[in-house]
């Protein structure tokens, strides 16, 4: 990838689109929310991709990041949260395991451990 010196932060272009990035979200996407969404939406891609390996019917998966950071530390982020609310049918009694192969494949998740600490949980809807 690469990023360009825009007025107000920075520009990439990617086969989708093109994807500013800033402090200011006026002008685009600040780097925390970036980083976020990267944990929670290959948690959810990868969860996703379990139910239909497993055949099961899940008509929604509605994900919520509770993030936690560090003001003392440049703002760092220190905790992510994801609370998956998830409707579907008979999945009582197989959500441990999904949710621990869910964090065991998504590769954003195991790109930060040891940094940033990542937990999960559930609902059924």
């Amino acid at each position: 990838m690469n990023f360009k010196m825009t007025e107000n932060g920075y520009q990439t272009t990617t086969n989708y689109g093109t994807l500013d990035i800033s402090s200011d979200d006026l002008y685009g996407f600040r780097p925390f929310q970036l980083m976020v969404s990267s944990l929670a939406v290959c948690s959810g891609t990868v969860m996703k991709k379990i139910f239909i390996k497993k055949r099961l019917n899940v008509e929604d998966i509605h994900i919520e990041a509770e993030v936690t950071r560090n003001p003392e530390k440049a703002d760092r982020i220190e905790k992510v949260h994801l609370l998956f609310k998830i409707k579907g049918e008979n999945l009582e009694g197989k959500m441990d395991k999904i949710m621990e192969l869910t964090a065991k494949n998504c590769s954003m998740v195991q790109s930060v451990i040891g940094s940033i600490d990542v937990t999960e949980s559930y609902e059924l809807v």
